[in-house]
């Protein structure tokens, strides 16, 4: 069964999740951000949701983790919680 490894930044708009994704992608590190704007208690880890399987996230978190780039920062990514950046840290 495929596996993949992932962290992410949840907030509330659309509009701060371009923002945080445009401070990531000009060099700002992505588990400092995540520290500081996440919402989800994995925020204080990095964002790190550790490593998990198809189905053990909400669909539209899935579809991207087990279809995207690596090492990418991918988002916004909108789910009932709000608005996600994900990194894809591993796969398998």
């Amino acid at each position: 069964m495929a596996r993949a490894s992932a962290r992410h930044i949840l907030v509330n708009s659309e509009e701060q999740c371009l923002s945080l994704k445009q401070e990531i992608e000009n060099g700002r590190d992505f588990a400092e951000v995540a520290k500081q704007h996440s919402s989800c208690p994995s925020g204080r880890q990095g964002g790190d949701l550790g490593s998990f399987g198809p189905g053990q996230m909400v669909p539209e978190f899935d579809k991207v983790v087990f279809s995207g780039e690596l090492n990418q920062v991918h988002g916004p990514v909108k789910t009932q919680f709000g608005y996600h950046l994900l990194e894809i840290t591993d796969r398998s």
